[in-house]
């Protein structure tokens, strides 16, 4: 097979699977059954309502597609609240460490549902861990808020010493837990909305040092579906304010939700991404700005003498031999330099 014939033949490949691609993304309804909480989602669970809203109001919004292992530690672009919404990865006892050292140092975070660990490294757990039946909220000032399908409570730490083959369900969460997160303690909690019950839904915990953590239990308060029907923006924006004392940017936790760098939120970039970097085509990349039906053009004459007339005054100083010398000595000049035009040898004017 020609080297044309085959790269006119990758490249129409390359075509059709994007244009593919491009027209079943546009046309289907995967998003409606993608259940994560995610900014870059319109679905009825997504979560791209908040961001459109927040950026709508001149909040400062940014999604991290990065670990938080440096989250605490970042001088650019340090965020001053850290939204975690009911994520699908958990995070890494080092990415747990962060957060909290970024609460100490008066950072604040909202984390929903589980939070990716952060509830269980608090102290607290969501209740039921399975979906059952929901629940009512009181609800302040008599906002329209939907019922609420979990509610958190208190996490028992077992610190009597026991070893965990003796109580290994009681232990697990104190197991799992990073050291650091014992050390990080409320001195005030706040019930921003409790159910009938009297459970929270929405607790504020506040440390020492201006950092904040506000933990939801129901997830699905900050999806799309619900902030279109009910009344929790009116809730949720107060939640995402930067205080006075430490304004900043809002970033949105998009790694855990399975979004980091390596992968993006539609089919179609990531299927451009592999046809990027993998190594078929990436010699195809190499080679596209190089048309393989384009011929070299012919150069005229007078383009042939300019070119040689360019080479002969960039052409280096040779050094001079007898004869070139001679030649020189007849002119009245030293070897080097000379007439750009000429064809004689180049020479150098005596130095005086």
């Amino acid at each position: 097979m020609s080297y044309r014939l085959e790269i006119g033949l990758a490249l129409l490949f390359a075509l059709a699977l994007g244009v593919v691609v491009w027209a079943g993304s546009r046309h289907s309804r995967i998003g409606e059954l993608d259940f994560r909480s995610s900014t870059f989602l319109t679905g009825p669970r997504g979560s791209k309502a908040l961001y459109d809203v927040l950026s709508q109001l001149g909040r400062r919004t940014e999604r991290r597609r990065t670990k938080l292992d440096n989250v605490a530690t970042a001088r650019a672009r340090r965020p001053a609240i850290l939204a975690v919404l009911n994520p699908v990865i958990p995070m890494t006892d080092t990415e747990l460490e962060q957060v909290v050292r970024f609460v100490r140092g008066g950072g604040a975070v909202v984390a929903s549902g589980w939070g990716g660990g952060i509830a269980e490294c608090l102290g607290w757990r969501i209740q039921p861990e399975f979906r059952a039946d929901s629940i009512a909220v009181r609800a302040p000032g008599g906002l329209r808020l939907p019922r609420a399908a979990r509610v958190l409570a208190p996490l028992q730490r077992d610190t009597s010493g026991r070893s965990e083959l003796q109580n290994p369900v009681k232990l697990r969460d104190e197991v799992d837990a990073p050291g650091i997160c014992n050390t990080l303690a409320p001195f005030a909690v706040d019930t921003i909305v409790a159910a009938v019950n009297n459970r929270p839904v929405i607790l504020r915990l506040r440390y020492r040092g201006g950092g904040t953590v506000t933990l939801a239990a129901d997830p699905g308060w900050f999806t799309n579906r619900v902030w279109r029907d009910t009344d929790v923006p009116v809730i949720a924006l107060a939640l995402f304010s930067p205080a006075r004392e430490h304004p900043g940017l809002i970033v949105w936790d998009e790694y855990h939700q399975g979004f980091g760098e390596e992968t993006g939120p539609s089919l179609t970039g990531q299927t451009w991404r592999w046809l990027r970097q993998s190594p078929t085509a990436a010699p195809l990349a190499a080679r596209a700005p190089r048309s393989p039906w384009r011929r070299p053009r012919k150069r005229g004459r007078c383009q042939h003498r300019r070119a040689a007339a360019r080479a002969r005054i960039a052409a280096p100083v040779e050094p001079c031999g007898s004869h070139r010398q001679r030649r020189c000595a007849a002119v009245g000049r030293q070897p080097g330099t000379g007439d750009a035009g000429a064809a004689g040898p180049r020479c150098r004017s005596p130095v005086t």
